[in-house]
């Protein structure tokens, strides 16, 4: 049987938290270890109670994504998922650059939820679908993107297809079983499309994909 996933829920609306609480118990799979509502709470809950994941919003006492770096230092096992009502690109990328491992907006499913929960806890990042457009037009501007096409033209066949259902949604354990592959050989060609790519995550590795074809069908414009 596999164990179920130790969670510390860090949220300053009570009632919010505790139909979250509640939600997923019912669901199964969840031990919940811990509860706060401010970021104090939650590097004391990291401390004391080592959950395997941490999920918090951004807007606690003391700001959530300050907690990301004490946390991931004194824990550095800890997968952090921010749950939020923030669509903000800036509020997103601090978050996964500081090491969080998802992004969800509040409004979402409970058994959404409790997957994306599972996802992360198997080692996968987690960025809701609809800032992910958003999120890629911040990181295409911020990056080298002659460097990132290079880094698509040296993609294998193979690994192309493999990038193609990542940007689709398809978790490496689905992608395995869409071309008969191990979860372990999916997961060593996604080590090395992120080196091809000089990216540190799925989502921008998917991201640059989108923003690559975006532009070879975008219409040229006659400014003759």
């Amino acid at each position: 049987m596999t164990a179920a996933i130790r969670l510390a829920i860090v949220d300053d609306h009570p009632l919010f938290r505790e139909g979250v609480v509640r939600t997923l118990e019912q669901i199964g799979g969840f031990e919940i270890v811990g509860e706060g509502s401010s970021r104090d709470d939650a590097l004391r809950i990291v401390e004391d109670r080592r959950p395997d994941i941490l999920l918090m919003d951004i807007s606690v006492p003391g700001g959530g994504l300050s907690v990301i770096g004490p946390a991931l230092e004194s824990h550095p096992a800890l997968k952090i998922v921010m749950l939020t009502v923030s669509e903000e690109n800036q509020h997103v990328m601090t978050a996964l650059q500081s090491g969080a491992r998802g992004y969800v907006l509040k409004g979402v499913g409970s058994r959404t939820l409790a997957a994306i929960l599972r996802t992360v806890a198997s080692g996968e990042r987690y960025v809701c679908p609809q800032l992910s457009a958003r999120l890629l037009a911040d990181l295409s501007a911020q990056s080298n993107e002659p460097a990132k096409a290079d880094g698509l033209a040296e993609l294998t066949s193979r690994e192309r297809e493999i990038l193609t259902l990542v940007a689709a949604g398809l978790s490496n354990k689905r992608i395995g079983l869409r071309l008969n592959l191990h979860e372990k050989t999916i997961k060593h060609h996604m080590t090395r499309i992120l080196a091809k790519l000089n990216v540190s995550n799925r989502t921008e590795a998917a991201m640059t994909l989108r923003d690559a074809t975006e532009r070879r069908h975008s219409p040229v414009r006659d400014h003759a």
